[in-house]
């Protein structure tokens, strides 16, 4: 009889469902017509009459039959007034979706549009709620799993109001188009004229895929209400932002708003990351990461005890003095690491314009904020460990003084409203930790110096750098160079090697150089011979096959005592340095001749030394008239080096007394300290670095001025026991442990003594 029951699949990939696959209700139909379009391939028209249940089924072969029952709604009992009126708002929304589905028709009549079957009469005349939510199924909005959960709802209540949201939401944007249709009909104005324009305007540009203006203010009107800004900066935002909606978006000053209010949402405002106050945890990465600097490590410790204690006062300024090499750059990270903060670096090597620091004003085209900003927007926090590497290398032109427009940032009781040209705001710095690096402090303008708390690194002992080497060094060098599986030895006495003969530095960048250098030819070696899994030792002896004869008699002492040669104790910036001065008496006129490239102070020492030699000739036992007879000449190992200061002064009359009463220099002795014309010896600098240097060369007593015994401190304590440090006030104590006598309180009262280069000097107080 043309009927066939319609059932709802579960799962709709199913190619060949049985009965479990089938939902238990579906719906009966008739079926009124069947158009054949090509074999397999028709159009069927059906009439759906009731909701049925499967009882069973019957076969499934040549296709599914079954026995089915028509489906009992819950509510057979009169119906209830919650009931009858859920039904009247159902019937009324139904109403209204029908109504303008028949309006489409009507206007579509020539489309392939789908017609509306239901008619507002019919609509009118459904009093069955079960039948209502059956003729209001088509109209609904709902995805094929509401579809189906309405099909099989048995519950009459609860299948009305399964269907009232989609039906409610359907009849509100009939209303407000037809709200909208009323108002656009009745308004002719040139506003509604241009709203048109816009709307259409818009809808080409999504079209062709640009953006639109309007989108793009209020994208950025809802990034400022979200961002974390003070009010003062929001209003700025804000009134940037309603400047910029008035503008074209061809007009360059709309580019320019935008970027700035970009800027201003890319800087953290009000962004803090949490400190990792663990002083325990602090102490264990610095030292995993750094051999020695224990003064750098102890301040970072301090910081932190006093950050757990006292979370809300200014970030700490440092500033880290010292040699190439010496790990200040990597302790920057280290610090960053044991903070749990943000690590951002600025290089102001080179640096020469203000604006590097300040940015500049918008005015210009292309401007932008300065490293400052710029950098905290990279760190994406207000409170990171702010590097400020090689600040003694920036320089001054027209453009302004970058050092200068540093004192405001480096100063705590100022850079908590730091100002930035280009956003003509004030940005808070005061909980940014800054760390600046230097070689040294000549290049830094002095009220910088005094915003800075400044922290010596004065360079490596040779225990500490044997300790990096085989920490640090050479595992990243055979990683870097390919030996990770390769069983490399270098013995401690080859690094030694490196270490003495191979380098000449204060830090271990060109020790990793030499370490390089050995793993790449040992590189070439495993890779010819083929033997990978053999152990290799780099001994002494291989050292010097690998990369030649040793470069440097570094630092190395005399043979034996001579007479007029010194050993002094210089500072450069790579360290200190053993300073050979030599001093020679010939037959002249009283001429003194300075040689070694030698800079103005250094040369008017000479003339000090001199004059204080000539006061205390007869004293020394040497001929008060040798300045009439003889010439000296005074002169400074490593000619092509220049060299410069007050500290040689001791060293040149030591060296001059020497040449003119022939009395040997103890080879075991080195010296440093200014010199009076009344022979008093005067404090110097760079103490810990001389006294290194005095260590690598072999030197057993150092003197000192009296005045420089305070920073003996500062001198690694296995350098302390291994050198006898002697502080010193007047040239006569230098003379008396420098010279080899056999006498020397008859030296200075009635000249020179017998001469006994194996007689030790007379022992003096250790320090």
């Amino acid at each position: 009889d043309n009927l066939i029951v319609i059932v709802p699949q579960k799962n709709p990939a199913q190619r060949d469902p049985g009965q479990r696959d089938l939902h238990e209700v579906g719906v009966r139909a008739e079926i009124v017509q069947v158009v054949k379009h090509s074999p397999g391939r028709f159009t069927c028209v059906m009439r759906f009459l009731e909701r049925v249940r499967i009882d069973a089924l019957v076969a499934t072969e040549p296709f599914l039959i079954a026995s089915v029952s028509p489906l009992v709604a819950s509510t057979s009992a009169p119906p209830s007034d919650a009931l009858v009126a859920t039904t009247t708002k159902v019937r009324d929304y139904l109403v209204a979706v029908v109504t303008d589905a028949q309006a489409k028709d009507a206007k579509d009549k020539d489309s392939n549009a789908p017609k509306g079957e239901l008619t507002r009469a019919q609509v009118q005349a459904i009093t069955d709620p079960d039948k209502l939510v059956d003729a209001a199924a088509p109209y609904l909005e709902l995805d094929r799993e509401d579809l189906t959960a309405l099909l099989v709802e048995t519950d009459t209540m609860k299948r009305l109001e399964r269907i009232i949201p989609s039906l409610e939401r359907q009849a509100t944007v009939l209303r407000l188009k037809a709200d909208i249709g009323a108002e656009l009909e009745g308004e002719s104005s040139r506003t509604h004229r241009e709203r048109v324009l816009r709307d259409r305007m818009r809808q080409i540009q999504e079209e062709l895929g640009e953006q639109d203006d309007n989108a793009e203010v209020d994208d950025l009107r809802k990034k400022i209400e979200d961002s974390k800004m003070s009010d003062e900066v929001r209003a700025v935002a804000k009134k940037q932002l309603s400047r910029m909606g008035q503008m074209a978006s061809s007009s360059p000053e709309y580019n320019i708003s935008r970027t700035y209010i970009e800027n201003l949402l890319e800087i953290p405002w009000n962004i803090n990351s949490e400190d990792r106050l663990d002083v325990s945890a602090a102490r264990a990465i610095l030292e995993a990461e750094h051999s020695g600097l224990d003064k750098v490590k102890r301040r970072i410790l301090e910081f932190l005890a006093v950050r757990k204690l006292a979370p809300n006062k200014h970030g700490p300024i440092l500033l880290l003095v010292g040699p190439p090499g010496v790990g200040k750059t990597s302790l920057g990270k280290s610090i960053a690491s044991s903070l749990g903060r943000k690590y951002v670096r600025i290089s102001l090597g080179g640096v020469r314009d203000e604006a590097e620091i300040r940015g500049h004003r918008r005015t210009y085209i292309g401007a932008m904020p300065g490293k400052i900003i710029q950098s905290m927007k990279k760190a994406g926090t207000g409170n990171p460990v702010f590097l400020l590497d090689e600040v003694d290398k920036m320089s001054t032109d027209f453009r302004g003084d970058p050092s200068a427009a540093l004192l405001e940032v480096l100063d705590p009781e100022q850079n908590h409203s730091f100002g930035d040209h280009y956003l003509d705001l004030d940005y808070d710095l005061s909980k940014v930790m800054f760390i600046c690096t230097a070689n040294t402090l000549h290049g830094i303008p002095a009220p910088l110096q005094d915003r800075l708390e400044i922290i010596r690194i004065a360079g490596y002992t040779d225990l500490e750098k044997l300790s990096i080497a085989h920490k640090y060094l050479t595992p990243r060098q055979k990683e870097l160079n390919g030996l990770d599986e390769v069983d490399l030895t270098i013995t401690r006495k080859a690094m030694a090697e490196l270490v003495h003969r191979y380098t000449r530095e204060s830090g271990v960048r060109n020790l990793e150089r030499e370490i390089a250098s050995v793993c790449r030819k040992v590189a070439k070696d495993v890779l010819k011979s083929g033997k990978r899994d053999e152990k290799i030792i780099v001994d002494r002896r291989r050292i010097h096959k690998l990369l030649g004869p040793p470069r440097f008699r570094y630092g190395m002492t005399e043979e034996k005592d001579e007479i007029g040669l010194v050993t002094g104790l210089a500072w450069t910036e790579v360290g200190g340095e053993l300073l050979q001065t030599e001093v020679t008496v010939m037959p002249g006129k009283g001429k003194l001749i300075l040689t070694g490239k030698l800079g103005e102070v250094m040369q008017e020492s000479a003339q000090a030394a001199l004059s204080y030699v000539r006061s205390r000739a007869e004293k020394f036992g040497i001929d008060k008239n040798f300045a009439d007879k003889f010439d000296i000449h005074v002169h400074v190992a490593e000619g092509a080096v220049p060299k410069d200061g007050p500290s040689a002064g001791v060293t040149m009359a030591t060296a001059m007394i020497s040449a003119l009463a022939k009395v040997p220099v103890r080879k075991d002795v080195a010296m440093t300290g200014e010199i009076t014309l009344r022979g008093r010896v005067l404090p110097i600098g760079g103490l810990k670095e001389k006294a290194l240097a005095a260590h690598r060369g072999g030197i057993k007593i150092v003197l000192i001025p009296k005045e420089n015994e305070k920073d003996i401190r500062e001198i690694p304590l296995k350098i302390r026991r291994e050198l006898r440090i002697i502080p010193v006030d007047h040239v006569d104590e230098v003379l008396r442990v420098a010279l080899v006598l056999e006498d020397p309180d008859g030296f200075f009262r009635q000249g020179p003594a017998a001469i006994s280069p194996a007689t030790p000097a007379a022992p003096a107080a250790p320090a």
